[in-house]
């Protein structure tokens, strides 16, 4: 229990310190500029209600969709060692034949197209 006290008190000290180190080193140099909400390279006198490209937000979510699904693939070598080795072998290409048949039907319906 005094372990836990000692490790509790070292994670409260050392984020205390940093967040203070965080608000006290930096200089801050605010212009008009910098203190503007529009510093991105938008108009601020324009609208900002610009129209939005559904194909950039399909492409996007699609790359979330795959990128996330490949991460779920990081655990297949290690079970590899600990299970047996033809299920994970086989768990890992039948996941990865969905995601490719996921992929090809996308291609093939002009998801990835990003012009039309």
């Amino acid at each position: 229990m005094f372990n836990f006290f000692i490790s509790l008190l070292s994670i409260i000290a050392i984020t205390s310190l940093i967040i203070l180190a965080a608000h006290l080193l930096p200089t801050r140099n605010i212009n008009a500029e910098k203190a503007s909400p529009y510093e991105c390279g938008f108009d601020p006198l324009n609208s900002a209600r610009i129209p939005f490209s559904f194909r950039f937000f399909l492409v996007a979510i699609l790359f979330l969709l795959f990128d996330l699904e490949i991460a779920l693939l990081f655990p297949f070598p290690t079970a590899s060692f600990i299970l047996n080795p033809a299920n994970t072998t086989t768990f890992a290409i039948i996941f990865l034949l969905i995601l490719t048949i996921g992929l090809i039907f996308e291609w093939l319906q002009g998801g990835l197209d990003w012009a039309e």
